[in-house]
């Protein structure tokens, strides 16, 4: 468990306690309208609970994050209707259940339930801003020195803001697959933002990329009829995940219609009329194939949003992948600009998120921050029991 100290220091021995009000500014402006999301409003709150004047930047204009607006909350909303659906044609009857006549889903119908709970969470978190008296900026920013941030407004126009410390929680985005260029608006190669506003369920879908999140959305579509299929380039489905389980679940997703193709890579994809053309390889080498599809969902995973943000000019250093690196206390090379959540090392979780944005905003107000790793479950093991039917 975090420990987390109660008890203040002597005004002497820390200087940021009362009546010393320090100016904490959170930066959660995500290419790709991302906005203010676990780690970064939770921060927020907490930070304005300890009496740190508080600001929160984010791009969005809805408060949440990947989690809320296009992740987690919409994804399992789409699940349990699907599931209600599944049941009411499959299992009802097992249960006495007589239903007269045809059984159909209304998507658009199924598309408002989802839209009223996420506009129901992420409306509850701007009410929590101000209850609490977080500064909210809708635009995207930027770095502009070690105290201060630029802001383009989503209105038009700009803003410098002042600050003393910066807290980081940009969070991630999609991982791009160049062969297969996603285009939402177009809505047949999507993302998983994409799979989320389907208007109508595909015929044949393909699912690029066999983990969890992929498996998630294909298998709402699979339950409303959709016939998918599964392309994955390694030689099971959720790699990083304990092979027996995955082997088990595999099974159960074959008995909901899907198809896997694994040890198989794309390499062209080609938008032919109403349909997709998708040419695949084995991974390992071999003779080429085409097959055609109502639509195509890429989710080759997720990378941190790290670009954009004056990271290079600040001498903030990043990985390979493009995380942010930070020390035990998630402090940047700059000691008053600090990161958290997705766009660190570690897994992309949202609750592993919020400790790091509740643990640095204790560490900036002079208190004991700490994240016990140890203690954060897994999102995988939540994905098995909702998909499972």
């Amino acid at each position: 468990m975090r420990y987390t100290r109660t008890k203040r220091r002597a005004p002497s021995e820390n200087p940021c306690t009362f009546p010393i009000i320090l100016q904490q500014l959170l930066v959660d402006s995500f290419k790709w309208s991302l906005g203010g999301g676990p780690g970064g409003y939770v921060a927020a709150i907490k930070a304005s609970q300890m009496g740190l004047k508080t600001a929160c930047v984010e791009m969005r204009g809805t408060l949440g994050g990947t989690c809320l607006n296009v992740g987690c909350i919409p994804s399992k909303a789409l699940l349990q209707s699907s599931h209600h659906y599944h049941d009411a044609k499959t299992h009802f009857a097992d249960h006495g259940i007589v239903i007269t006549g045809e059984v159909t889903m209304d998507v658009a119908k199924m598309q408002q339930g989802k839209a009223k709970s996420v506009s129901g969470l992420t409306g509850g978190i701007e009410y929590l801003f101000k209850k609490h008296g977080v500064d909210y900026l809708k635009g995207k920013g930027k770095l502009a020195g070690p105290n201060a941030v630029s802001v383009e407004l989503n209105d038009g126009g700009s803003k410098a803001l002042d600050t003393k410390n910066i807290l980081i929680a940009t969070g991630s985005e999609v991982t791009p697959l160049p062969p297969v260029p996603v285009d939402n608006a177009g809505g047949k190669i999507v993302d998983s933002t994409g799979a989320l506003e389907i208007s109508k369920v595909p015929t044949n879908m393909a699912v690029i990329g066999g983990g969890v999140i992929g498996l998630e959305m294909g298998s709402v579509w699979s339950r409303l009829g959709s016939k998918v299929t599964v392309i994955e380039f390694l030689d099971r489905i959720c790699p990083s995940m304990d092979q027996g389980l995955t082997k088990e679940f595999q099974k159960t997703l074959k008995k909901q219609g899907f198809t896997f193709k694994l040890g198989t890579k794309v390499v062209k994809s080609e938008i032919q009329g109403d349909n997709v053309v998708l040419t695949t390889e084995p991974s390992k080498g071999g003779d080429a194939k085409e097959e055609t599809y109502d639509l195509v969902l890429v989710a080759t995973g997720r990378r941190p949003y790290t670009q954009g943000l004056g990271l290079e000019d600040m001498g903030i250093q990043t990985d390979r992948l493009g995380r942010i690196q930070v020390d035990g206390h998630f402090r940047t090379a700059v000691p008053s600009i600090y990161a958290i959540g997705d766009c660190i090392e570690g897994p992309m979780l949202a609750h592993k998120a919020e400790e790091e944005g509740i643990a640095a905003v204790e560490t900036i107000a002079g208190f004991a921050g700490h994240v016990n790793y140890d203690a954060i479950p897994g999102r995988h093991t939540n994905t098995f029991f909702t998909l499972l039917p």
